[in-house]
């Protein structure tokens, strides 16, 4: 056994249950922003400040941002598709629809992006491993969060597919991250994010008129709270989990993040879980254990 391997595998899962868990927590933050902040104005302000958070640490750590205009039309494009579309539609979408179903129509993440891997891409290899973890994974989001999850489905029928839309982002997101490779993560996402606020700020400014609102302390918090630990830091990690983990990979966390983002929902907002979650998270981590830990190589024979 490769005993140098086992750690850094360690780790990279630790670090994938962490993105889990601070976009876990987005639900809760971005639910409570938009009950007095309108979307484009929320992230609007969620990527100003994170991606200035992020310059800073990254001038402390003495680490410098490409100048290249070809690599910033890249970190353009991306925020296109990881923050500018998705969180837009899903700050919007969570003004018309419940949490729950918001939640298990934005896990699909990584089976829109295991279909892209496998029929368009095919830049990563697609086993019957990887395809059980998908219908592992999406079982366990089902029981997590239930069936009466879609019981108004329908009734907010542009808002749901807002929020599909948004997951299919997030799926391209992944696979164009990878094109990042060599860049220290921080860069991409500093970068993505002060594309994403360069676009966003005038949409706030001449659709929302911010100046008018009076946010209430609590969506002032969950704000701040977005920005500094479910963008900043989520982001960072994201960008090395792409590089170490794979697109398929670091998008298994969206089904660590629907447990995770009930649990948090339970403790702040009061929400209750159903008598089918604990198996739900069993399947859940099963999908992402499937999708992520590298399989093990057969021990050569040696011959004499």
């Amino acid at each position: 056994m490769d005993k140098g391997r086992d750690p850094n595998i360690a780790v990279e899962l630790a670090l994938l249950v962490a993105l889990a868990t601070l976009w876990g927590g987005s639900y809760t933050f971005i639910k409570l922003g938009v009950a007095t902040i309108p979307p484009i104005t929320l992230i609007a302000a969620r990527t100003t400040i994170a991606g200035l958070l992020l310059l800073v640490v990254m001038w402390a750590r003495g680490i410098g941002m490409p100048t290249d205009a070809a690599t910033w039309q890249r970190f353009a494009f991306q925020a296109v598709l990881n923050s500018v579309i998705p969180w837009t539609l899903i700050a919007w979408g969570e003004r018309h629809v419940d949490a729950a179903l918001a939640t298990i129509l934005n896990s699909a993440g990584p089976i829109f992006t295991f279909l892209l891997t496998a029929v368009v891409t095919r830049h990563e290899v697609t086993t019957p491993r990887k395809l059980f973890g998908v219908v592992a994974g999406m079982a366990g989001i089902l029981l997590i969060v239930g069936v009466d999850a879609f019981h108004d489905i329908g009734s907010g029928l542009v808002a749901e597919v807002a929020i599909v839309a948004a997951t299919i982002c997030y799926a391209c997101a992944a696979i164009f991250g990878r094109s990042f490779k060599g860049l220290d993560p921080m860069a991409p996402a500093a970068g993505s994010l002060l594309a994403g606020a360069a676009a966003l700020i005038p949409a706030s400014l001449i659709v929302e008129q911010p100046w008018t609102l009076s946010p209430s302390p609590s969506s002032v918090l969950a704000l701040l709270a977005l920005a500094t630990f479910s963008t900043a830091a989520a982001f960072a990690i994201y960008f090395r989990l792409i590089q170490t983990l794979g697109s398929v990979g670091t998008t298994a966390q969206a089904y660590l993040r629907v447990p995770i983002g009930v649990a948090i929902s339970v403790a702040f907002l009061g929400d209750t879980l159903s008598r089918t979650a604990w198996i739900g998270l069993a399947c859940v981590v099963l999908g992402v254990a499937a999708m992520t830990i590298p399989a093990r190589r057969p021990a050569s024979v040696k011959t004499s």
